[in-house]
């Protein structure tokens, strides 16, 4: 293989103003970063996360507490984010937030386009930036154009190694925080932050002082802000439950294998590049090859396997794409470019024309719901669609938002761990009270014959047969209507 000599890392930004050399990139990374994500603003909502966000953001902006009476296992920054955004602007679209995630991914871009223009010079800049946001749809749309945790969450990891790379410890470990603080996962990038303060600081304290203070400081604060201990209990003690697949085995391997077919394929242009220059760059993109191993390992944490799980695998394949073409003849940068967006059209093609059943059937229950209830009406929707709530406008009469949270079913499990005992710990009791104190005007039953069906949940069944009756059904979703306006009976 005929390659041309490694260029001199580092010393090469000073060639030409960066003053003009941003003039001209940053432009170009902007319109790509809105062309990608033009499916975003054209539905209401991509996956139940987002629906989940925004219901979270409007029980805060109503009093809620956080990890009291608005419960998830996240950390408290995109739920936050959504309600200032909403705060904002109201609480009616996703826009602010879908334009808040465009700005997530241009952002990303840049970080990576700069970090990787330090070492290796300007091309190898714009290639990064490009390559990145040509292969940050690559995966199926409700996972790649959704205003979820990872979108946000990348630019923080993409932060600290940029940080990282300058020396500035402090600032990358409150980027790792923030990493954190977004989504558990994004605390993955702490490994290759702390091997490049190792190397480059010759392992002194100093370093790994400010390193460390940087990392933990914000989240304590975070912790202190809403409650330690149910921050603690939610964000890393309370999802033992969560990891496990026993009996989910098929459905989990299927899709494993599927996204990470997609994720694959989105990448068709920089995959080649890398294993073939795989031994020349392997030593000088140690920190890279690290962050790419931490971040698979990130992704395979609780062997779910969501697509949006494999967004974070993207900055540092990018950056070993364009750390391998800078080394290999110049028509594989070609190659690799258009073939990346070509398959970038491919996927916008799909988040463009592609129907959303899910999506239709979720819109016909929340018409149904805010039919037949009032705007002051509490409602129960029992199933894993929270967006209910929010597109049908009536506040959920639980704190749980899913039946996810007291089954076990979360993340799509369909083995035998489904039922009431296996359900997060605390969750029964603070749902019989909930009930107890203000019964839901209406209970949407949208199990469809999932694990989680009321037929197999004692409590809930008692409370149904006891106080409610049916008066409808949505595509196999069954709605009760309280009988008596008393107290309900748990």
């Amino acid at each position: 293989m005929r390659v041309e000599p490694l260029a001199p890392p580092r010393s090469v930004v000073g060639r030409g103003a960066a003053h003009g050399y941003w003039t001209g990139l940053l432009p170009l990374l902007a319109a790509l970063a809105c062309l990608t994500r033009v499916p975003s603003f054209t539905r209401p909502l991509w996956n139940p996360d987002e629906g989940y966000l925004a219901v979270q953001a409007r029980l805060l902006a109503h009093g809620g507490e956080l990890y009291e009476t608005v419960v998830d296992r996240k950390p408290p920054l995109v739920p936050w984010l959504y309600e200032g955004a909403f705060a904002l602007v109201g609480s009616q679209s996703l826009t602010p937030v879908r334009i808040l995630a465009v700005l997530a991914q241009l952002l990303t871009a840049v970080l990576l386009a700069s970090l990787a223009r330090r070492r290796w010079g300007d091309r190898a800049g714009r290639t990064a930036g490009v390559l990145y946001l040509l292969v940050s749809v690559g995966l199926n749309p409700q996972d790649a154009q959704a205003a979820g945790f990872e979108v946000f969450m990348l630019p923080c990891t993409a932060a600290a190694m940029w940080c990282a790379d300058r020396g500035r410890w402090a600032a990358a470990g409150a980027a790792v925080a923030a990493a954190f603080l977004t989504k558990q996962t994004g605390a993955a990038v702490l490994l290759p932050v702390i091997w490049l303060c190792l190397r480059t600081g010759g392992g002194a304290r100093g370093p790994l002082a400010r390193l460390v203070a940087g990392a933990v400081l914000p989240v304590l604060g975070a912790a202190l802000a809403t409650d330690p201990a149910g921050f603690l209990f939610w964000t890393v003690t309370g999802s033992a439950a969560y990891a496990s697949f026993t009996g989910s085995e098929l459905h989990v391997l299927t899709r494993g294998l599927a996204n990470t077919a997609l994720c694959a394929l989105g990448c068709a242009g920089l995959l080649p590049p890398v294993a073939r220059a795989l031994r020349v760059i392997r030593a000088e993109a140690a920190d890279l090859w690290l962050w790419l191993a931490a971040s698979a390992g990130a992704v395979l944490a609780g062997l779910h396997f969501f697509g949006h799980y494999y967004l974070q695998l993207l900055p540092p394949l990018a950056l070993l794409a364009t750390a391998a073409l800078r080394v290999l003849p110049r028509d594989r940068l070609v190659t690799a470019v258009v073939t990346s967006a070509l398959c970038c059209g491919l996927f916008l093609a799909w988040g463009l024309f592609a129907p959303r059943a899910e999506l239709a059937h979720v819109q016909r229950l929340a018409e149904a719901t805010a039919r037949r209830t009032e705007p002051g009406d509490r409602v129960l929707v029992w199933g894993m669609h929270p967006e209910t709530y929010w597109l049908a406008d009536r506040a959920p009469a639980s704190r749980f938002l899913t039946a996810g949270l007291l089954t076990n079913y979360s993340g799509g499990r369909n083995g035998p761990q489904v039922g009431e005992k296996y359900g997060v710990e605390g969750a029964w009791p603070a749902f019989r009270a909930e009930l107890a104190a203000r019964a839901p005007a209406l209970v949407v039953d949208d199990s469809r014959g999932k694990p989680y069906a009321p037929q197999r949940v004692p409590t809930l069944r008692k409370v149904l047969v006891a106080d409610y009756e049916e008066v409808g059904e949505v595509d196999g979703a069954v709605l009760y209507a309280r009988v008596s306006r008393g107290a309900g009976t748990p």
